[in-house]
């Protein structure tokens, strides 16, 4: 369906609600985007932040601002649980010199360990505001961090919509309903494939958990099974750090041909674990202490600001990894209107496409100039035709990839400014958030949608404040990167372009509408009593939505989990030839 000939309607995929937790907080409410934006808040606003921020960490309200954005590892950092409290700290098991290959205790062949240590060349990152436990908030026993913060992103979204799942199930078939979600490494801490890994080298059992709950489709099949009880689609496409694009673009063609109704999509990416930091930081990748150092020209004992670990176009040494999940419920047009769900924006199309040869299989290549060109020229197509008009362009951002590397700082904003261009842009807006949140690698680019709509409803654009100038060879004489958060109207931003790139050659962009200008549109295409109709529903959701919202942000509320929820039998289903009627249900799963 997403191709650069085929011109789609506007407000086919409507986004109706979203989810989420990050390094800046809760994604409903706008609380992550707010605590990014934070000085350009009124005081007021300032200290109802803190205090929802106070809320959801247990910390006090003038600890909350130091303990959330990309920082030094917090000393309770999570996932470092059992690694050294002072630092990002490792074990590294290695087999003493002996004669004896082996040590006989008690009759059984052991091979001898020694315990090593060894202090991470990385110090930073992007982690959940300390204090968050979402463990706390359900029976998670056993359950790896990735999916713990992927079923409070959907419940979250849930939440925010306005209707949870018995809702649903009251006005969809099972057919009508996905969920696609997520992770690009996987489960990798010792509840996952890390521990399956490591155990029979500690000594220790493998578990009959370990393996599945590893698995990078996992968070979808948790949301399935725990939260939604859905029986429809499921899955997730893996791109690297492109990954929630794709999910986005499975989303989108599902909606747009009419075989789903409403789709959950995103990705939940856990990645501060020893290893996996290890691994980014043997190829380059990160920004390490030593590296932030030099930078700052600071010596080997004096320690660097890791608040500015991450300067996306500026001068800087590599990216921050971090932690992030979240979920964004797509509805098609029809079923918006129906049930009366929010307009929060519209998806305008998706592009993924490879780089071809490559010199390296991490080197950014040419595949991304085309995603970009293909989106712009779609949006400026279909855009043409509604009151936007020809120059739909000029009022559209762009939200960058921005890795904070030095590479990608040249090859984006190279492309950003050629692009800029050839269609006519003069002073293109590019917001780069990961400046404050660092790269959570999957869910990368669903962070990027949460600042986009974050936007649109508080009328900021997020500058890279933790850079001081923009390098000198970045290409830039047809775009704007603001270092300050920029205060802008809705009506001057109505266009946002997402882009995305991940190792491998995996690019994708992507064109997305606010929610102010579809609802606009959408006015145009149903009739005056629909449109009244439309906002009766609408005004019932809202009252829904504003019930969770104000009770979120007293206290972190239980998830929804449904792990004691009785498993439909064979005998408790109605099956004929045409289908087949399931407990919970409405409706009839169709054949």
């Amino acid at each position: 369906m997403s191709d650069s000939t085929y011109s789609p309607e506007i407000t086919d995929v409507v986004i109706a609600a979203f989810g989420g937790i990050n390094a800046a907080g809760r994604a409903s409410g706008h609380q992550a985007y707010r605590r990014i934006i934070y000085d350009a808040l009124s005081p007021v606003q300032q200290a109802e932040l803190q205090n929802e921020l106070a809320n959801l960490t247990n910390q006090p309200p003038h600890e909350v601002l130091n303990n959330s954005l990309v920082r030094a590892w917090d000393d309770d950092c999570p996932d470092l649980r059992g690694w050294n409290p002072e630092g990002m700290i490792f074990n590294e098991l290695q087999r003493e010199d002996t004669d004896a290959e082996f040590n006989i205790d008690n009759g059984i062949n052991r091979n001898i360990y020694r315990e090593t240590h060894k202090r991470c060349d990385v110090q930073s990152a992007g982690q959940i505001p300390t204090g968050f436990d979402v463990a706390s908030l359900y029976n998670s026993k056993h359950h790896p961090r990735g999916l713990q913060l992927a079923l409070y992103a959907a419940a979250d979204a849930l939440g925010n919509l306005g209707m949870n799942a018995d809702d649903i199930k009251q006005h969809m078939r099972p057919d009508d309903i996905a969920v696609y979600m997520g992770s690009t490494a996987g489960q990798l801490d010792m509840q996952g494939f890390g521990g399956m890994l490591c155990a029979p080298l500690l000594g220790q059992r493998n578990t009959s958990r370990q393996l599945p709950m590893g698995i990078s489709t996992m968070p979808a099949d948790f949301i399935n099974a725990y939260l939604l009880g859905n029986t429809g689609a499921t899955g997730s496409n893996n791109g690297a750090c492109a990954s929630f694009l794709y999910n986005l673009r499975m989303a989108l063609d599902d909606i747009r041909s009419g075989r789903r109704k409403l789709v959950l999509a995103g990705n939940s990416e856990a990645p501060l674990i020893p290893g996996i930091v290890e691994g980014f930081n043997a190829m380059g990748a990160l920004a390490t202490e030593e590296r932030l150092q030099k930078l700052e020209g600071k010596n080997y004992d004096q320690q660097p600001d890791f608040r500015k670990a991450s300067r996306p176009f500026a001068h800087n040494v590599g990216f921050t990894l971090a932690e992030s999940a979240q979920c964004f419920v797509l509805v098609s047009r029809d079923t918006a209107l129906e049930l009366g769900l929010n307009i929060l924006g519209s998806i305008g199309d998706v592009f993924i496409h490879a780089d071809g040869y490559k010199r390296s299989i991490s080197a950014p290549g040419i595949g991304n100039y085309i995603t970009l060109g293909k989106a712009m020229a779609s949006a400026k197509r279909t855009l043409s035709k509604t009151a936007l008009g020809d120059d739909a362009l000029q009022k559209s951002f762009v939200q960058a990839h921005g890795s904070s590397t030095p590479q990608n700082r040249t090859t984006e904003s190279d492309m950003f400014n050629r692009l800029a261009k050839e269609f006519g842009i003069a002073d293109w807006p590019v917001c780069a958030v990961k400046a404050h949140l660092g790269h959570s690698i999957s869910a990368a680019s669903a962070d990027q949608l949460l600042m986009t709509l974050g936007s649109w409803q508080h009328g900021i654009l997020p500058g890279i404040t933790t850079a001081s100038e923009i390098a000198p060879d970045v290409h830039q004489s047809h775009l704007t990167i603001p270092l300050s958060h920029t205060k802008v109207s809705t009506e001057e931003i109505p266009v946002c372009f997402i882009n995305s790139k991940g190792f491998g050659g995996n690019n994708a962009s992507a064109w997305v509408l606010s929610g102010q200008a579809s609802r606009e549109h959408l006015k145009t295409l149903v009739t005056e009593a629909e449109w009244h109709s439309y906002i009766a529903r609408n005004e019932k959701i809202r009252e829904s939505q504003q019930h969770y919202l104000s009770a979120v942000a007293k206290e972190n509320l239980p998830l929804p989990y449904r792990d004691k929820e009785a498993q439909p039998e064979p005998d408790d289903i109605e099956l004929t030839a045409d289908g087949m009627k399931l407990p919970g249900w409405a409706e009839r799963v169709r054949f």
